[in-house]
Formats: structure tokens, sequence, C-alpha cells
């Protein structure tokens, strides 16, 4: 069986958001799924405030990477921010979730990036070994904070 990385298209949204709903229950969250197919497609095509690949296996999708880009005031360049990478479990350990980091990798490059990077749950550690095993390195120093709904809105309304 062979598989392909390629660019995301319009009529690929269905499956983006059915992979995004797949890996809300695999992260134990499969109620928390706003994003609709509109969302989604205004984002990615219209906004372009993210993009996505698919991976292909024997032309059916098995899997996909949804990455935007950020910027490091350090460095003064742009990073590549992976938000989401999802495999089928039928196609886990086929080399999918390796060819989808290779190849935001070589974008990363080829677009000048000064970092690729992306968080992963504490308890995946299937994950973490994969993501170690490709080399990269938890930044354990480091803690993510986030502001949502309501308390985004009393925060906003303090300004």
């Amino acid at each position: 069986m062979t598989h392909s990385i390629r660019p995301a298209v319009r009529a690929d949204v269905p499956t983006i958001l059915r992979f995004v709903r797949e890996l809300a229950a695999f992260e134990r969250e499969p109620d928390a799924v706003e994003a609709t197919e509109a969302m989604l497609d205004r984002a990615l095509f219209e906004e372009k405030a993210a993009e996505a690949l698919i991976a292909e296996r024997d032309g059916e999708a098995v899997g996909f990477a949804l990455f935007f880009h950020n910027f490091s005031t350090w460095k003064g360049r742009k990073g590549l921010y992976l938000e989401d990478l999802y495999v089928t479990p039928e196609a886990r350990g086929s080399g999918v979730g390796r060819a989808l980091l290779e190849h935001l990798a070589a974008l990363a490059v080829e677009r000048d990036c000064a970092r690729f990077e992306w968080a992963v749950l504490d308890w995946n550690q299937p994950a973490i070994d994969f993501y170690t095993a490709m080399g990269a390195e938890m930044m354990g120093e480091w803690r993510i904070e986030r502001v949502t709904g309501k308390a985004l809105a009393r925060l906003a309304e303090r300004g």
C-alpha cells in the first residue's frame, strides 16, 4: 500500500470535519467540536487562516494535518504551528503520521520558518514517544494558557 500527501481542497472539508470529530473523541472530548463544514470552508479557503494536508493511502483519505503560521519575536521569523495531526486507527503504524510530519517540516524549511511546533496531551504517551523519535523536544518549562468563552468575553470587556 502506498500513501501520498496533498494540500486539502474544498471537497475535503467533510472529511476534515469527520477527522476533527474522530480526533476529539480520541482526546476524550467528543462533544467539544463546534466547527461546522461552513466554518472550516471559510477558515481554510476564504480567510486562509489555516491550511490542511490530506494523507491518502491507495486513494483513500486516512489522515490530515491542519496548520498555520505563528511568529517568533526572538527569531524575527514566522514559525509553523501544527494544530491537529490525525491518522485513522487502521492506518496508524504504516508511516502516514511520519509522512505528514516530514512534509510539514519540509514546508517549514521551504517557507523559511524558524521553528515547527505543536502541543501534545501529557497522557498520550504513544504520541509523545513518536514525536520524540522524530526529533521533537518537550518544552518542559512552558505551559499553554488559554482564555475562551465567557472568560474571554469578560477579559475583553475590561479593555
